[in-house]
């Protein structure tokens, strides 16, 4: 499924919501993220004990709610009652674990355009695929079309889903056909191609920091648009995107603005 289409969404994104100015993951964050004038961003998505997806990065509760225990051991409605905010600074205390359907709408009503993260816990690969993209689906059925996962077919409202998880990303094509994928790997392998091929995918999300110019333009020459994390000093957004990175996050949204490329 390679292509040769402009990349077609904003190219700075903020890190899970707002990067390092507010508690990562959280409908504070992406109010925080808009403040500063983004409109693209983000952010971890987590299939708990239930079907009801919440925003989450890690497998379990201690770091960011200081609650002990697995996110795959609470339900939903469990998890949106913690404090998510609290880990981060007084002033965000009480800023509960929001629910992917609570940010998505908060993405539609700000016109942002949201990156979602399937980051699903160990063990639980193909069934977080699944229930991020119907989430997602359904946030955004009124701009689903037929082919809608292809490049030169999809909707720019549409998010992006990606993953390091390959089987997450296999389910998440067969429950949502029309939303867009790309495949998350830390450093291309050399079939890194044949990977993206086989999972439909448009789009390479990769670590910047083992980008090389030769790298970029073999990406691109195959026809994937290509997405980094996370760049955070201005010098190196610049190099990136003068090798012809199409896009990429970063914590420091202070420093680098949304329209920096």
């Amino acid at each position: 499924m390679s292509h040769f289409q402009p990349w077609p969404w904003p190219r700075v994104l903020a890190h899970r919501g707002a990067g390092s100015l507010a508690p990562e993951n959280t409908l504070a964050a992406l109010r925080v993220g808009f403040e500063h004038g983004y409109r693209a961003v983000e952010f971890d998505a987590m299939a708990p004990l239930d079907d009801v997806a919440v925003l989450m990065h890690d497998p379990t509760l201690e770091r960011t709610t200081g609650v002990s225990g697995a996110v795959t051991a609470r339900r939903a409605d469990e998890l949106v009652q913690l404090d998510a905010g609290r880990w981060y600074s007084a002033t965000f205390a009480r800023e509960p674990v929001p629910s992917l359907d609570q940010a998505l709408q908060f993405c539609r009503s700000h016109g942002i355009w949201p990156n979602v993260e399937i980051k699903p816990a160990p063990g639980h690969e193909a069934r977080t695929g699944a229930i991020v993209a119907q989430g997602v689906a359904r946030a955004y059925a009124d701009a689903l079309k037929e082919h809608g996962d292809q490049a030169a077919s999809l909707d720019v409202r549409v998010p992006l889903l990606s993953s390091f998880a390959e089987d997450a990303l296999v389910t998440a094509r067969a429950a949502a056909r029309g939303v867009p994928r790309a495949l998350l790997i830390d450093q291309l392998p050399g079939d890194w191609a044949a990977r993206l091929e086989r999972l439909g995918a448009v789009c390479v999300n990769t670590n910047h920091k083992y980008l090389t110019a030769d790298t970029v333009r073999a990406v691109k020459q195959a026809g994937y648009w290509l997405f980094c994390y996370t760049v955070n000093e201005a010098g190196r957004a610049r190099e990136l995107i003068a090798w012809g990175v199409d896009a990429f996050c970063t914590d420091r949204i202070d420093r680098i603005g949304p329209d920096f490329a």
